[in-house]
């Protein structure tokens, strides 16, 4: 960061020094903010976004010897942590350098200083503060941030460093919003071909042209609108890692297709003729049941042998236990800078309420929650009137709820006999298994 955005707090009993600290920096930093009472940082920090504080060691307090900057210094970090403090000081004292350095301090600086090697000091501060940033972005982008210490999370994490390091095809099972998109990366970024290129398809979204087109590719003519050579997914993978989301969601026809590539491990776009080799390690990811997968109705078993080398079950956040708290913690701590929000800190009765909540969106749905709760804050203490959950899941669980009502079971069954006999009464009746009479009786009972 440069010192012309930062933001500044300078806190000082000794009101020459807030002057000429003021003074010097006012015109090369952002905002210079300064203070005398020590008694009064809590609430300039929560109430404002600092950069970096620089703070004195000895105030005009009960405590000395050093010992009150290193006091606020602490105090300081307990409300944010990763807010920078210089602390500056009259006396020379190494070993009170050295102290708090390793309390948390940023850098040390002696009374009288000269200007060059204060604003110095400010700046080599704020750019090991961009330095930190730029490598937690990096992370981020080359490993995947899965949060979790429950027992249940210890095992997917177990399974993932087991089949990461090969070339098995993984098939990722789980509820929508689990983080499936997230185990897929995690498995690659931790895998041989981490190097290479990571391609997703959200194959359940593609209509049958589209499907072979994007996965497949096409060549110059090949259709009216191909006016280019295009590359497929498939190719664009070679050496790497593709992840088909939602591999449930696509037809028998669409399923012949791919299963053809992956057995002979070769991709021929739309309009070609000559076939192009492929490596690829394949990752799937569905949130339909395995059950439901090996219905060969709606599925091949050549093609789920194939995908399914290694399953790996996702569980939802309501099986995680003390999960849901880390990751609320930590999408806080994500919206809080992004909008930038003091540090907020969750209250008892925030987390009482989200606990009591069963999340039926699971993570993703639990970060919309906090984010929402993030932007409509107005304290720095979250709490349970701060909390609102989304009435689309609520509505959604409602829905499948009332399905599950015997009820409305047996008017469903009741429906599809008679239209499955064009009206039929007495053939309905003798399917479900019932008389004449006790399917009249029903259908007056529920108005049919």
């Amino acid at each position: 960061m440069l010192l012309k955005n930062a933001h500044i707090l300078v806190v000082d009993d000794d009101s020459d020094v807030l002057t000429a600290i003021r003074l010097l920096l006012k015109s090369k930093a952002k905002l210079v903010i300064t203070e005398r009472n020590p008694n009064n940082i809590e609430s300039l920090i929560t109430q404002n976004k600092f950069d970096i504080v620089i703070l004195d060691m000895n105030f005009n307090g009960f405590i000395n010897t050093g010992n009150e900057g290193i006091f606020w210094l602490n105090k300081i970090k307990n409300i944010d942590k990763q807010l920078l403090v210089t602390l500056i000081t009259a006396y020379s004292d190494i070993d009170l350098a050295v102290k708090s350095l390793k309390e948390g301090a940023a850098d040390f600086l002696v009374k009288p200083w000269k200007n060059d090697k204060l604003i110095a000091s400010i700046e080599e501060t704020l750019n090991k503060k961009k330095s930190k940033a730029s490598n937690k972005l990096n992370l981020l982008k080359t490993k995947s941030q899965i949060i979790g210490k429950s027992p249940i999370m210890k095992d997917v994490f177990s399974k993932i460093n087991k089949v990461a390091p090969t070339d098995a095809n993984i098939l990722i099972l789980g509820e929508n919003g689990t983080g499936k998109d997230l185990i897929a990366k995690a498995i690659h970024h931790n895998s041989l071909r981490k190097n290479k290129a990571f391609i997703k398809v959200d194959v359940g979204a593609l209509t049958q042209t589209l499907f072979e087109s994007e996965l497949f590719g096409y060549t110059k003519g090949a259709f009216t609108d191909a006016k280019t050579n295009r590359t497929g997914r498939l190719e664009a993978a070679h050496g790497g890692t593709l992840f088909l989301d939602e591999i449930g969601n696509i037809s028998l026809q669409q399923q012949a297709k791919l299963l053809t590539v992956l057995q002979n491990r070769q991709v021929t776009p739309l309009g070609a003729n000559t076939p192009i080799p492929i490596n690829i390690r394949l990752i799937c990811a569905t949130n339909l049941d395995i059950s439901l997968l090996a219905n060969e109705t709606k599925f091949r078993k050549d093609l789920i042998y194939r995908i399914n080398t290694v399953a790996l079950i996702i569980p939802p956040l309501r099986e995680r236990g003390k999960d849901l708290t880390l990751l609320a913690q930590h999408f806080i701590e994500v919206y809080s800078e992004k909008y930038s929000k003091s540090k907020l800190q969750l209250g008892d009765d925030f987390i009482e309420k989200l606990k009591k909540y069963h999340f039926p969106g699971n993570v993703r749905e639990l970060q919309y929650t906090i984010e929402r709760a993030v932007i409509m804050s107005e304290n720095n203490i979250l709490n349970k009137n701060d909390l609102e959950f989304s009435s689309i899941e609520k509505n959604a669980v409602t829905i499948q709820q009332n399905e599950l009502r015997l009820d409305i079971i047996e008017k469903k069954t009741i429906l599809k006999a008679i239209e499955k006999h064009n009206g039929n009464i007495s053939k309905s009746a003798k399917e479900l298994g019932i008389t004449r009479t006790a399917l009249y009786r029903r259908l007056h009972k529920y108005d049919l």
